[in-house]
């Protein structure tokens, strides 16, 4: 082996880590995910011919390893303990004036104030630099071991210190100096809130199960058995104490965060020093109404004696120790009365349940409404009608019932019952196999009716026919599907408001180009469960026509290939409701009835044949549409979603989450630039 390849993968990892570093932990990348990608497909490439080559800390060993049966325990080299609690600044200086007795060195005391991180504690192990053990806290004193798991956190350093370029050569980070023989450290793994609505808003909009908190959820999936399911959630890290260090010690606890920081572990930046008791209270106190702007969730913050020789020496009470005290702040926990459960439907036709609660004011907000997540949730928590409630609100977020006090049941509370029926339209509900969610599938529900009228001129292409308008011809009953659509008039339009002749001459001709759009955009316009826009092309290459589409049996919709069992009784079952069937005799009147467009010659001959891709983010001059019929005349196939059979993402600017799980999956990625290089057989 050439012993310059052996000196490029290394520093490959070196840089690539830096990346990750400035990407996850200082939130300052420095090159785009473009740049990235090409250093981690460089890395693979080599890898893959020279397996010896690979290390434990290369970043390509991220995705985890295989599933295990069990998790093996580990005893910590020091206890993690707990800490105890004050709930004002009196508890805090009572705190103070027990210690000061113990010590007079109290008296002259500095002060480290941290966030209370409300997450899941992780001990990590490193062997000359190297991370070689992760694991819970357990009960303080033995844990469980998540090493596997913690290595898809990208926040996790696997190699310490973290290493920086600098002119295209690679130095220590910020200067030399070498990693002790054995350094333990603790951390507080997390996910941040606002990951945390956006992960569930993809699942609930997948009809998957959501989950209820972020803590919880994060402490589930870093006690997965596969850790590849742990690598699909946005867990995150924040690292605050050095459990056990060989060959040296450091004095305070302001030296030990610069000393994490500058190793490459993320650290809080919200932490400060104070040679006050009384500036580190003000400080708490200051953020009891700034909590919402951290990036994770927290019920207090943490005072602690700086000088950790003192700290030690001062000793436990119980599980706690004397040298530190969390500052507790106000509980956005009530409970109330759940009165009722409403039922919301989305555009999609999920229909979500709603507690209707008994007015209560938490975080400063009376509440009247909370989310319930699902009705296997209502099930699993045995939330009946008439229960008190404990009720949370965290940050700005919608509040949510954590579930039932039964010691307050009198006997009248009554089990609930999911829907059978839509409570708007009376058609019956489905519940796909495998799904969490029920549904409505009837196009015409009203509950659904202004967003499905959004939808489906957003996917024909009817430009300036956006929410605004959408909303004024639902509300004024012009439309009541969307086949109305194409029955709008000039003079109906100009009874609007903010309609002149001109935009409705606009708007009208933008309704009539509509008419010309190919079956596959027809299909994905009409919404039906599971069907996306590239799974909207294989039917229409497949059946050629809406008439046949509508004629298909489950089985013959199972020789497509990406649909399976439940999409295909999900397409069957909207076809066959009448309402549905009442819209597309509509559109066939209307003129809206395309045959398919046939599939381009030689296309299965071209570079790309037997090749999967899935694009992500904005590409630089060509639109989806354009990126993806590129690739389909060149043979290849496009689909939605990343899985283990994707070859290629796609990735333009502002990549979301679609990049992140093809890195956790290894999948390889490229730019518009490259994707043009390989359609020209480069």
């Amino acid at each position: 082996m050439p012993k310059d390849l052996a000196a490029r993968a290394g520093e490959l990892r070196q840089e690539i880590q830096f990346h990750n570093y400035r990407y996850h932990v200082l939130a300052s990348p420095l090159i785009s995910d473009a740049q990235f990608d090409e250093l981690i497909n460089e890395l693979r490439e080599i890898e893959a011919a020279h397996p010896e080559l690979i290390t434990p800390d290369s970043p390509t060993q991220r995705v985890g390893g295989e599933p295990v049966e069990k998790f093996e325990k580990s005893r910590h080299p020091a206890p993690i303990l707990s800490l105890g609690n004050a709930f004002n600044a009196d508890g805090v200086r009572a705190w103070f004036e027990r210690i000061a007795k113990l010590d007079d060195r109290v008296e002259r005391a500095k002060f480290v104030v941290e966030p209370k991180i409300d997450g899941l504690t992780v001990v990590l192990h490193y062997e000359n630099g190297l991370f070689t053990l992760g694991a819970t806290r357990g009960d303080g004193e033995v844990g469980e071991v998540v090493t596997e798991n913690l290595k898809t956190v990208k926040a996790v350093p696997l190699r310490i210190p973290i290493q920086k370029s600098e002119g295209g050569r690679m130095k220590n980070h910020p200067s030399s100096f070498s990693p002790p023989p054995m350094l333990v450290v603790r951390g507080e793994a997390f996910i941040p809130p606002e990951k945390f609505e956006a992960m569930n808003a993809r699942l609930a909009a997948a009809g998957a199960r959501t989950f209820v908190n972020p803590r919880n959820t994060a402490a589930g999936a870093l006690r997965q058995l596969d850790p590849k399911l742990t690598a699909a959630r946005p867990i995150t890290l924040l690292c605050y104490a050095i459990v056990e260090m060989e060959n040296g010690s450091i004095p305070t606890q302001w030296e030990t965060l610069e000393y994490l920081r500058a190793l490459g572990f993320p650290v809080t930046d919200v932490a400060k020093r104070f040679d006050s008791l009384d500036k580190a209270i003000a400080y708490c106190e200051a953020w009891v109404d700034k909590r919402d702007r951290l990036d994770y969730e927290t019920d207090g913050m943490v005072i602690k004696i700086d000088d950790l020789a003192l700290a030690a020496e001062l000793g436990v009470v119980g599980k706690d120790p004397r040298g530190a005290i969390a500052f507790k702040f106000p509980a956005r926990e009530v409970t109330t009365k759940l009165l009722d459960i409403g039922i919301n439907v989305g555009r999609t036709g999920v229909l979500t349940p709603t507690a209707l609660l008994e007015p209560v004011e938490i975080g400063g907000v009376t509440v009247k409404q909370a989310t319930l997540h699902n009705f296997d949730y209502i099930a699993e928590k045995d939330i009946r009608l008439g229960d008190t409630i404990l009720l949370k609100r965290a940050g700005d977020v919608i509040p949510y019932v954590v579930g039932p006090l039964p010691d307050a049941r009198t006997g009248k509370e009554k089990v609930y019952k999911p829907p059978k029926k839509c409570p708007t339209c009376g058609e019956a509900v489905e519940q796909f196999e495998g799904e969490v969610a029920y549904y409505c599938v009837n196009a015409a529900c009203p509950d659904q009716l202004m967003r499905n009228v959004e939808h489906f001129v957003a996917v024909m292409d009817m430009e300036g026919f956006g929410t605004r308008i959408s909303e004024q011809v639902v509300a004024e009953k012009l439309v009541k599907d969307i086949a109305d659509v194409f029955s709008i008039t000039g003079e109906q339009l100009l009874k609007l408001e903010g309609f002149a002749e001109k935009k409705a001459q606009n708007l009208l001709a933008s309704i009539e180009a509509g008419k010309s759009r190919p079956l596959a955009q027809l299909i994905s316009a009409l919404g039906i469960h599971g069907v996306g826009y590239v799974m909207s092309g294989d039917l229409a290459v497949h059946f050629g026509s809406l008439d046949a589409l509508r004629k298909a049996t489950v089985d013959q919709l199972q020789d497509v290939e990406g649909v399976g069992p439940s999409t295909a009784e999900a397409v069957v079952e909207w076809f066959a409701r009448p309402g549905n069937k009442k819209v597309l005799d509509k559109l066939k009147k209307a003129g809206v009835w395309p045959k398919a467009e046939p599939k381009p010659k030689g296309a299965t001959a071209g570079f790309l044949a037997g090749k999967t891709f899935v694009i992500t983010g904005t590409l630089p001059t060509l639109s989806r549409d354009d990126a993806r019929k590129l690739i389909q005349d060149a043979g290849g196939k496009v689909t939605d979603n990343v899985s283990k059979k994707t070859d290629y993402l796609v990735v333009g600017e502002a990549a979301g989450s679609k990049l992140e799980k093809a890195r956790s999956l290894g999948v390889a990625t490229v730019d518009e630039a490259g994707l043009k290089r390989m359609i020209g057989g480069k």
